[in-house]
């Protein structure tokens, strides 16, 4: 028996099903018929453009340190939603475990470190095929509860004040309300992410580009769990969006949607309103409403495509990079040169060690200091003391190097 099937059973309480009809949720798709159809499929179509032009314009060193930073920029935009702010120094230090000495700073620097993990093991293709399934998202769910202190998984019924303890990738077994939505009865959760993960799992590349939006608030309109819809949702957004445009983890839709929270919101609630009229489709819910969040969504994503693409133009960031290293070494913390060494691995994508000496035309002791230098301001990294170096991109310095990306860190 599994760990959250024997918690629900410890609990006692009835899981009840009222039979609501799987209708309830209909549309799931804005389908071909639709008069909103177009216009969103020619959005899918230029996302896909846009996210492989971008993919491809990125030296393959450099992709895997960008998605590392936008890994920390995507769990602290997705918190914020939250409403929990824990900027991304403080995620990168919960991933070397220098942990705030505050309870609460520290809960939330391990709740980001869980985020982390999991968008990880998402970015490493451990849910392909899967995102929009059950199971997955309920291992989304499971795997990011089971990293939490106790004390984060301990919510508040708001009608009675009980104290409710949230268990890891265990569908909720109580009714639940949402703002003005009352999601489906417990006992329902599992009917409807059947049919959640037919409709979602089984299209092809641009219906599922389309739909990813619409898969986004249904799972939020079917609330399976007592609490972390929100994330689950974001990161399952962000699994099938990794698969279906390969984006390679290097931008991220939860900073767009952070940064227009109150339309975010406001959009997301508009689907849970019924059908308005005889123009509004022929589902229980309003197809209107479910276009429009989705023409905010692939919009939005387009928007953060836009956003990093200008932000990593090779001539800007070789600017910044610059002005940064040749600052350090009048300060005396880097070599002289240093900066050449993070300009040619910009360009290339990594730099064979043996090249170093006569890119700086010094010895190879000289070389062996810059390196080590650079790689002490946390600027370089290796596979192995043999390996070719690559760029890194630590959330200290993004403000200088990616301006923009996340707000910098107020100074205590």
């Amino acid at each position: 028996m599994l760990k959250y099937e024997a918690d629900i059973k410890a609990d006692g309480n009835p899981v009840a099903d009222r039979g609501e009809s799987l209708a309830m949720m209909e549309p799931l798709l804005i389908g071909s018929e639709s008069r909103h159809r177009a216009e969103l499929g020619d959005l899918a179509v230029e996302l896909a453009g846009k996210a492989a032009g971008f993919r491809r314009i990125l030296p393959g060193g450099m992709l895997a340190a960008l998605a590392t930073l936008v890994r920390a920029m995507n769990c602290y935009y997705s918190n914020l939603i939250e409403g929990h702010d824990t900027h991304p120094v403080d995620i990168e230090r919960a991933l070397k475990k220098e942990f705030s000495s505050d309870s609460r700073q520290r809960n939330l620097q391990l709740e980001a470190k869980a985020h982390i993990e999991v968008q990880s093991w998402i970015d490493g293709g451990n849910l392909a095929g899967r995102a929009a399934t059950r199971e997955g998202i309920r291992e989304i769910h499971r795997r990011f509860g089971e990293l939490l202190p106790e004390a984060l998984l301990r919510v508040e019924d708001p009608d009675t004040g009980e104290p409710v303890r949230v268990v890891p990738g265990g569908f909720r077994h109580r009714d639940v309300r949402v703002g003005r939505h009352v999601p489906v009865s417990p006992g329902a959760v599992p009917r409807f992410l059947t049919r959640f993960e037919q409709v979602y799992s089984a299209s092809g590349r641009l219906e599922t580009i389309i739909g990813a939006a619409a898969a986004h608030h249904r799972l939020l309109w079917i609330h399976p769990f007592v609490d972390g819809n929100g994330r689950v949702a974001r990161l399952m957004s962000h699994a099938i969006l990794l698969e279906a445009l390969d984006t390679g983890g290097v931008w991220s839709v939860a900073r767009g949607l952070a940064r227009n929270v109150e339309t975010y919101k406001k959009l997301l609630a508009a689907c849970d309103l019924s059908r308005r009229n005889d123009l509004d489709g022929r589902g229980n819910l309003s197809e209107e409403a479910l276009a429009e969040f989705s023409r905010f969504f692939l919009r939005t994503c387009l928007d953060q495509i836009a956003f990093m693409e200008n932000l990593v133009q090779p001539e800007r960031l070789r600017h910044r990079l610059l002005a940064w290293a040749a600052e350090e070494a009048a300060l005396g913390l880097l070599p002289p040169r240093a900066g050449l060494v993070l300009e040619a691995i910009l360009y290339r994508g990594e730099l064979p060690r043996h090249d170093v000496p006569s890119l700086l035309n010094v010895g190879e002791r000289q070389a062996r200091r810059v390196i080590a230098a650079l790689a002490g301001q946390e600027v370089l990294i290796s596979a192995g003391p043999r390996s070719p170096l690559t760029l890194a991109f630590p959330a200290r310095l993004a403000p200088r190097w990616l301006p923009g990306l996340f707000p910098e860190k107020p100074q205590p």
